[in-house]
This record gives C-alpha cells, sequence and structure tokens, in this order.
C-alpha cells in the first residue's frame, strides 16, 4: 500500500492516529527526508525499552532504520504498544526524521509521533541464522525476509527483464506452451503423470516439441520462461522437481554454431544489466564479483574434452563409454578453461548420438554425432541446445531408431509435413543460473520455493 488513511486497532482500543493522506517511504530513501515528516512501514527487528526512552530497530526490503519514542506517562498508548512488541511483528510508523552523529544506522532516526502494530509476532521464532538448510525451508516465507534472500529475488527479476529486452530487441515472439501433455517431450523415465478426467496425462518435461511447433507456424524467433516437471529421484544440490526453464528456439539457422553465437551474445548482455544494477550489492552481501563474459566463448567438442582431461588430470569420465561428462569432469574441464583462456564458459560440442535425443540434427560427415552442445559456467553445466532435425523422413527414422513408435507423437511429427525450417534453439535453467552467478552452493536457496522428491510443501 503506498497511500493510507491510519484507522487502526491497537490491541483492544480502536484509534484515529492520522487523517491525512501520507505516501509511504521506504527506508532506504529517508535520507531525502531530513526533517520531514513521514509514514514508513516494516517489520521490528530490534527492541530496545528503557525507563524513559524506547528504542526499535525497523527493517524493510531497503534498510534499517532506527526508531525512538519517549514515554510520557502510564496512560501513554504509544508506548504500551511498545511495550508489548515483540520481534518480527509487522508495523507502521509516523514520526520525523532526524539526523543523529551517534546512530550508526545511516546517522539518522524517526522520532515516533504514531505507531500502530498491523500483526503482533510470536514470541518465539522457529528458525534462527543457524538453523540448518532443510529447517529453512520448513519456514521459508521467515527464511525469505533475510536481506541476502531479497537481493536473490532482485537479481532474478533484473535479469529476467533483461532478457526479455534483449530477446523483443532481436524480434522475439513470446509463447506460453501448455503444461498438460499426452505423451513425453523428452525422456520417458521422467514423466509425472496425473489423472486428467478418464485418462492420463503428463506435467511437461519443457516446451521443446511446441518451441519447433513455433517454427513450423513461422515465428522465427520464440522465448518461454516457464516451469517444468522432472520425476528425477535425485537428491543432488543441482537438481528439483519443478524448475523455471527458459527456453528459446530459432529459425533459419545454419548450425548449432548459430545457436551458440546468440545465447553468448544473450548472456553477456543479460550479465552487463545485472552487473549495472547490483554488482556492488552483489559483491557486499556474497562476496562475488560479476564478470561479464567476453565473446566468443571457448568451444571445444566431446572428444576434445575427454582428451583435455586425460592429458591434463589423468581423469577418465565414467560414462565415457555413453559420450557423456558427469560433475566432476565438468569442474576439472572448467577449470582447465579458465587456467588457459581466463573465461568462466565453455561449449562442450558434437555430443555422440547416442546421448542425444531423436530431434537433434545429426552431423553430415559424422552421424555418430550430433550438431548439439552444452554450455558449463564455472564448472556446472546451465545449458543444452542444438540444432533440430526439420526433415520429415529422416526424423522420422530417428524416432524408430530410439525406439519410440512415431503415431504416439504424430503430431508432433505432423509439423516436418509441410514446410518447416531449419531451426535450433537451447533450454537453461533459471534457478542454476542464479546459484552459479551468486556463489551459492544449492538450488534450494535460489528457489522461491523448491520441490524435490521429500518436498511438496509449504
Amino acid at each position: 500500500m503506498d497511500e493510507y488513511i491510519y484507522l487502526h486497532q491497537i490491541f483492544r482500543g480502536c484509534i484515529i492516529i492520522s487523517k491525512e493522506k501520507m505516501k509511504r517511504i521506504l527506508i532506504g530513501d529517508l535520507g531525502r527526508f531530513i526533517d520531514e515528516r513521514v509514514f514508513v512501514a516494516g517489520w521490528v527487528h530490534a527492541i530496545r525499552n528503557q525507563k524513559k526512552m524506547q528504542f526499535l530497530i525497523i527493517r524493510d526490503h531497503t534498510g534499517l532504520v532506527q526508531v525512538v519514542h519517549a514515554r510520557k506517562d502510564s496512560d501513554d498508548p504509544i508506548a504500551k504498544a511498545i511495550d508489548g512488541l515483540t520481534t518480527e511483528s509487522a508495523v507502521e510508523v509516523v514520526g520525523k526524521v532526524i539526523e543523529n552523529s551517534q546512530v550508526k544506522l545511516g546517522q539518522k532516526e524517526i522520532l515516533v509521533e504514531e505507531f500502530v502494530v498491523d500483526n503482533l509476532s510470536e514470541s518465539s521464532i522457529p528458525i534462527t541464522e543457524e538453523t540448518a538448510l532443510e529447517g529453512r525451508m520448513d519456514w521459508r516465507f521467515l527464511d525469505l525476509r533475510r536481506p541476502a534472500n531479497f537481493l536473490v529475488f532482485q537479481v532474478q527479476t533484473t535479469a529476467e527483464y533483461a532478457m526479455r529486452s534483449f530477446w523483443q530487441e532481436n524480434g522475439f515472439i513470446e509463447m506460453h506452451s501448455p503444461k498438460f501433455m499426452g505423451g513425453a517431450s523428452e525422456s520417458g523415465a521422467e514423466l509425472f503423470e496425473v489423472k486428467y478426467f478418464d485418462r492420463k496425462a503428463y506435467l511437461a518435461q519443457s516446451p521443446q516439441f511446441y518451441k519447433q511447433m513455433a517454427m513450423s507456424a513461422g515465428f522465427d524467433k520464440v522465448f518461454e520462461i516457464g516451469p517444468v516437471f522432472r520425476a528425477n529421484p535425485s537428491f543432488t544440490s543441482r537438481h528439483d522437481t519443478e524448475f523455471t526453464s527458459i527456453d528459446v528456439e530459432i529459425s533459419w539457422v545454419k548450425s548449432h554454431e548459430d545457436v551458440m553465437q546468440f545465447e553468448e551474445s544473450w548472456l553477456k548482455y543479460v550479465l552487463e544489466k545485472v552487473k549495472e544494477k547490483h554488482g556492488e550489492a552483489i559483491k557486499q552481501m556474497f562476496g562475488v564479483e560479476i564478470t561479464v563474459p567476453k565473446i566468443p566463448f571457448p568451444r571445444v567438442s566431446m572428444a576434445e574434452a575427454y582428451k583435455i582431461l586425460k592429458e591434463n588430470f589423468d581423469y577418465t569420465v565414467a560414462r565415457e563409454g555413453k559420450g557423456d561428462l558427469d560433475p566432476e569432469g565438468e569442474r576439472l574441464l572448467a577449470k582447465y578453461i579458465l587456467e588457459k583462456f581466463g573465461h568462466d564458459f565453455i561449449f562442450v560440442t558434437d555430443y555422440p548420438t547416442s546421448v542425444r535425443p531423436f530431434y537433434h540434427m545429426r552431423n553430415a560427415e559424422n552421424p555418430e554425432i550430433t550438431n548439439s552442445f552444452d554450455l558449463i559456467w564455472k564448472g556446472l553445466e546451465v545449458t543444452t541446445g542444438a540444432q533440430r532435425e526439420h526433415r520429415h523422413e529422416i526424423l522420422v527414422k530417428q524416432v524408430i531408431e530410439k525406439g519410440i513408435n512415431p503415431k504416439s507423437i504424430q503430431y508432433y511429427l505432423d509439423f516436418f509435413k509441410y514446410g518447416c525450417p531449419p531451426h535450433g534453439g537451447y533450454g537453461f535453467g533459471l534457478t542454476r543460473m542464479l546459484m552459479v552467478m551468486l556463489g551459492f552452493k544449492n538450488v534450494r536457496e535460489v528457489t522461491y520455493l523448491y520441490r524435490g522428491p521429500n518436498r511438496l510443501s509449504p
């Protein structure tokens, strides 16, 4: 609420504490209102009651301020309200802002004239700074009050705004795909099955098929920011069962190189905007320097990646026969690239056909590899992308080779029967982006409300 006519109940008495209309002032802006009467609202951060004076620290999402009240007499309603306060109570204050060099919080304070308790907190707060992560997740609304958490979601907001700005400047269309599906869009092993009236449905693992539908529809360039669902029983620090996916698809590409070039320019722009708006706050809060990357990002093929790991670290990926990288392989490869090129990003390209889905285009000279890539950022895979197979007859052949019945995805295959342009795209995990960017160790800490195998609440 920005404007308010004060009519509140303090304990059992109802009093009108102000008839004038006042705009709420954020605590971080109080320096512009010295010697003026202001209205602030927030949470009680600390209380210090003395015989003649009462001191409060009030907190909102922009900072802290000291509030001072001089007791008048035994019937002083403000003194009574403050005497009954508990930390984390929601309150409103009207008073005069004055300078005070002895106050550590910005050398200013508010002299209380009017005071309202909107919601009195219970005296025992169920979490503290020492509470373990799982305990904090149980009381996420309280955990989110910490300034560090607020900054995480300020950064998320700025990043998403920058993404959309870049896409719009480049002629993209935003799409919103359905999250109920009649079958798998990726690996069938990670599907959540739900009852859909008299039949089965599945929660979308990605908007992949519908991004490609947009290419066939002539939309040229599309993006989506939305939820996806993976029935993955993993308990690692980088997996969740529901997360926000950032998806892009582009028509008329010549190869996956076009997609990589677009993604690196997009990421550079996003990081520039985050650094510009929050760089100092991130450095102070998390001790992390936001680095705007140089483009192009380094690129190595999967075969080259294996060679680097073996020759420099004597490391062999356990799943080498499957042609993929494991987390340790990603970390070591990123270390090598950082030391050799001074770069936090690396595109790993040309994944084997055996580890990529049927819709990835195969290399014209070597059908055993695909025109695909992963993006690794500071040792963590954050993107999977590829040029897609747009030729109907080849796509059907690849579907069958992967052991899928073409009839089960006939609606998808129809997209490619009536003129479909060459295209490619990528998917990017928002929580992984925040985790890596801000130096967190777990996606739970950068997710508003985390969902995992053992967590469905709050």
